[in-house]
């Protein structure tokens, strides 16, 4: 049986899992599913459509499912889809998706969202990301697995953020972050690579070694950034992550940070 507090006001359309936990005066509006396990701290709204998933730790004054800051939103039937294990602090703020958009935001798996972070409309969310307090992203952010953000962060819309990526505190994100990189500054530079995280992944020292020449071929020599991935794919090639450098350039939308 779940346990909810007297004072939570929960919606009939709600769907509570057994072994949920719903602390004082939460509010639960429309169509939300709650999975086992999960934990809703007090004074936390959520609003559906929403579907949270297993053990989750959501703390208190948390808003999940508000409707998206965006000029066109004309009240759409849109969604946020959070996965299972995740910490979500005091004051975080979760938005819906837009039907510009994909018409849904998704967080993943075993995230912790630090205190004040805000996730807009249409962001795509991986698993084992940290953000620290009062990171801000903008709508359409996509951010990849193992990703860790410092303090009071900002991320432009459409941005995306690679696998392994850390963002120091303070920095203001307006391009594309590649994978394995260590990116700072009010306008965020490339600095490195992401040594730390890439231990903490258990990238084998081999990997990592690939991974710096190849950024020292595509971030620290005078060629075209064309030539410089011909290069790396020359020499590197056969290296899975540094195949998914090549990728990430090749694909980004908005271009990439560089030195």
């Amino acid at each position: 049986m779940s346990e909810i507090h007297p004072t939570a006001i929960i919606d009939p359309r709600a769907e509570l899992s057994p072994a949920v936990k719903i602390g004082p005066y939460v509010i639960i509006q429309g169509e939300v599913k709650i999975g086992s396990g999960t934990q809703i701290g007090p004074h936390t709204l959520m609003e559906g459509p929403c579907a949270i998933g297993r053990d989750n730790q959501i703390g208190a004054f948390v808003h999940i499912g508000g409707a998206p800051q965006h000029l066109q939103y004309r009240g759409e039937e849109t969604i946020v889809r959070i996965g299972d294990q995740n910490q979500i602090r005091e004051f975080v703020t979760i938005h819906r998706g837009t039907a510009l958009g994909k018409g849904e935001t998704i967080i993943g798996n075993q995230n912790f969202l630090m205190v004040g972070t805000h996730i807009a409309h249409d962001c795509i969310i991986g698993s084992n990301i940290i953000m620290a307090n009062y990171v801000q992203l903008a709508g359409h952010c996509r951010i990849d697995d193992h990703a860790v953000f410092g303090g009071i962060c900002g991320v432009h819309q459409h941005c995306r953020i690679g696998r392994g990526v850390m963002v120091g505190g303070l920095s203001g994100v307006e391009m594309d972050v590649p994978p394995f990189s260590l990116v700072a500054g009010a306008r965020a530079r490339f600095i490195g690579l992401n040594r730390i995280g890439l231990k903490r992944m258990g990238i084998p020292e081999p990997t990592v070694q690939a991974l710096k020449k190849t950024y020292r071929i595509i971030q620290g020599s005078n060629l075209l950034l064309k030539d410089a991935l011909k290069k790396v794919e020359q020499e590197f090639g056969k290296v899975p992550e540094v195949q998914e450098i090549i990728l990430f350039f090749q694909t980004s939308q908005r271009g990439v940070i560089r030195k």
